[in-house]
């Protein structure tokens, strides 16, 4: 018996088997139709083998969202304040590099004015604003309430004992004081001489001084001829030092007898602007009176509104440009309204 194909032309069972041509028929028409509902619904989205991450990238990704809602379940909102700290840390930081500081500045650093050669005779540098009179309801420059002070002195002065060393870099200028005070002071009420000797010497070496500019340097002698002498001074000679037989208590420099006048009266009192802070009036003094000494002649202003007072501006009178003006009207201080903060240094942030 020979066999022969089953689906051979014109043998086998299924060329009689109509039926399975038409099931086969179909499923081919169901696909067809279910690709045309598919390309009617565009919005039907289909996963792309291709586009897919692999396996391991899908299980890394899982799992760093798993810890991520940890972290966000555990910590709350400290997760995202962290980030913004470290921000604004690093920004405060970069700024504070930049301004050179890492406290916030003023709107404007206070000044001192143009520097000149130092006077050797210019007669009064600094004396009291205007002609020496005054409306008697002026407060402003009052002497405070305090202590005790010297009427009257003798008129002659001695040098308190000891030196320093030379403080400054001084690439332009050194410069030679002695300490003095008054034949007349009895000085025991507030320290003694060598208190008021500290005092200058300390102030005059501190950074925030006029040493901070290289251009100077100060050394405190007790012997010789000095540059210019701080003298400690009672009220009736330094009222005549000074230029003027005023009803407001001041200092000044008296470039004719190279003496840096010390009203002992503003010593022991202070000026209002100060809020009784005596410590930084003395410090003040000092850098003011030594600062027309060494060449700063002129006074200045208030610059910046609720920023710190220039050195050289009449800190005795007031902190306000409205005050100082009042008492010198046709003076280089405008009638601006700005005032300032009581400061004693040339340079508050040496």
């Amino acid at each position: 018996m020979t066999d022969r194909p089953e689906n051979a032309s014109g043998g086998g069972r299924s060329a009689h088997r109509p039926q399975d041509s038409e099931l086969a028929i179909a499923p081919r028409a169901a696909v067809a139709t279910s690709r045309d509902d598919e390309s009617r619904e565009p919005l039907c989205a289909r996963r792309d083998p291709v586009g897919d991450p692999p396996p391991a990238a899908r299980l890394a990704a899982g799992g760093k969202r798993r810890r991520l809602r940890f972290v966000v379940s555990r910590y709350g909102w400290r997760v995202y304040a962290l980030p913004i700290l470290v921000v604004l840390t690093v920004f405060v930081v970069v700024d504070a590099v930049r301004s050179g500081t890492g406290r916030p500045a003023d709107p404007i650093e206070p000044g001192f004015g143009a520097l000149g050669p130092p006077p050797a005779s210019a007669g009064v540098i600094g004396a009291p604003p205007g002609d020496g009179s005054f409306p008697e309801d002026l407060p402003i420059g009052a002497l405070p309430e305090g202590g005790k002070f010297t009427e009257t002195g003798k008129g002659t002065w001695r040098i308190v004992a000891g030196t320093s060393p030379r403080v400054g870099v001084g690439e332009q200028y050194t410069f030679t004081y002695t300490v003095e005070v008054e034949n007349g002071i009895d000085t025991r009420n507030f320290g003694g001489d060598e208190s008021v000797a500290r005092m200058v010497e300390s102030t005059l070496g501190n950074p925030k001084s006029w040493v901070h500019d290289r251009k100077f340097a100060f050394q405190r002698i007790d012997r010789g001829e000095p540059d210019f002498r701080i003298s400690l001074t009672a009220r009736g000679t330094t009222r005549a030092a000074c230029g003027f037989d005023i009803p407001i208590d001041s200092s000044c420099y008296n470039s004719d007898e190279a003496r840096v006048v010390l009203s002992e009266a503003r010593w022991v009192r202070g000026a209002p602007a100060f809020d009784g802070d005596i410590g930084s009036y003395r410090q003040y003094l000092v850098n003011h009176e030594v600062g027309h000494a060494i060449g700063y002649h002129g006074h200045q202003p208030c610059e910046s509104e609720g920023g710190l007072a220039p050195v050289m501006m009449q800190q005795t009178f007031g902190t306000a440009n409205n005050e100082i003006a009042a008492l010198d009207p046709y003076g280089m201080v405008p009638m601006d309204g700005k005032t300032c903060r009581f400061n004693p240094w040339p340079y508050p942030r040496g």
